[in-house]
């Protein structure tokens, strides 16, 4: 098994939002689980590249999940080819 920084149903392109974000290649379904997007290092919080790109929004497509010392980037609805993977930043509030 070899490391892959994010799933083949994504990629890395500009965005309107700020700087690059993450884009959908494919359809991807509600309530898919992307993979790790943070995980707790001692007292950091560490993004993976999946976490790194994904951008803020007010009406997210995303919503990050908490299990265990990891954070994963799940959908909230389904996501369209050219979307731009978008999530409400919560690093300030516990997320919910």
């Amino acid at each position: 098994m070899s490391y892959k920084p994010l799933p083949e149903s994504l990629t890395i392109k500009p965005s309107s939002i700020e700087g690059l974000g993450l884009f959908a290649v494919q359809t991807i379904a509600k309530n898919t689980d992307l993979g790790m997007s943070h995980f707790l290092y001692g007292d950091f919080l560490i993004r993976t590249p999946l976490g790194g790109f994904v951008n803020h929004s007010e009406k997210p497509n995303c919503k990050r999940v908490e299990l265990d010392q990891e954070s994963h980037l799940k959908t909230i609805k389904q996501i369209k080819p050219g979307e731009e993977l978008t999530l409400k930043y919560t690093m300030y509030k516990p997320i919910q």
